[in-house]
C-alpha cells in the first residue's frame, strides 16, 4: 500500500513539474514572439504589465533558473531597462536566488533524472568528472556565482545532486549572486 502511495505521489509531483515546465515554455514563447526594436519597446512592454511587472519579472527570473530556457542576463537586462538599476536589481536578485534554491532542492529530492530533463548527459559528465574527489567545490561554486556567463543554473542542480550542505549552498547563493546581477543591472540600467 505504501509503495502504491509513493508511486502515485511521484506521478503527481512529476505532473506538476511538467505543467510548470510547459507553462514556462509557453510564457517564454510568448515573450520571444514580441519584437523589441528598441530599448523603449522593451520598457513599454514591461511597464504595460502595470504594478505586477516587478512581480512578473521576479517570478520569470526564478522560473528561468528552474527551467533554463533563456539566459538569466536577458531578464537582468529587461529589469534594469524597464525599472532602473535599484528595482531591476532587487527583482532579479530575489528571483534568481529563489530559483537557484528551488533548483538545488529539486535535484536533491528527485536526483539525476530531473537534472537530465533540463541538461545533457554530456554536461553532467563533464562537471561530475571535474569535481570528483575535489574538496574545493564550495570555493569553486562561490567563484562561479560571481562570474558572468557561467553555467550557474546547472551548478545549482549539480550542487543538489552531490548533496552539498543546504545551509552552505544557500549562503553561497545569497553572498555570491548579487555581484554579477548588480553589474548587469548597472550596465543595462545605463542603457535604459
Amino acid at each position: 500500500m505504501q509503495s502504491e502511495y509513493n508511486t502515485a505521489d511521484k506521478r503527481i509531483k512529476a505532473f506538476i513539474l511538467l505543467a510548470l515546465i510547459i507553462g514556462m515554455m509557453i510564457l517564454v514563447r510568448h515573450l520571444m514572439g514580441q519584437h523589441f526594436s528598441s530599448v523603449d519597446d522593451l520598457r513599454q512592454y514591461m511597464r504595460g504589465l502595470g504594478i505586477l511587472a516587478p512581480v512578473f519579472l521576479t517570478i520569470f527570473q526564478a522560473f528561468q533558473v528552474v527551467v533554463p530556457v533563456v539566459p538569466g542576463y536577458l531578464g537582468c537586462a529587461a529589469g534594469a531597462v524597464a525599472f532602473g538599476t535599484p528595482i531591476g536589481f532587487a527583482c532579479n536578485y530575489i528571483g534568481i536566488s529563489g530559483g537557484s534554491i528551488v533548483a538545488y532542492f529539486l535535484a536533491r529530492r528527485y536526483g539525476l533524472p530531473i537534472v537530465l530533463m533540463m541538461f545533457s548527459q554530456k554536461q553532467y559528465d563533464k562537471w561530475e568528472e571535474k569535481t570528483r574527489g575535489k574538496k574545493s567545490y564550495d570555493v569553486f561554486l562561490f567563484v562561479a556565482t560571481l562570474l558572468p556567463m557561467f553555467p550557474d543554473d546547472f551548478l545549482c542542480y549539480f550542487s543538489g545532486l552531490i548533496k552539498m550542505d543546504p545551509k552552505k549552498f544557500i549562503l553561497i547563493i545569497i553572498l555570491g549572486k548579487p555581484w554579477c546581477i548588480l553589474a548587469y543591472s548597472i550596465v543595462f540600467g545605463l542603457i535604459g
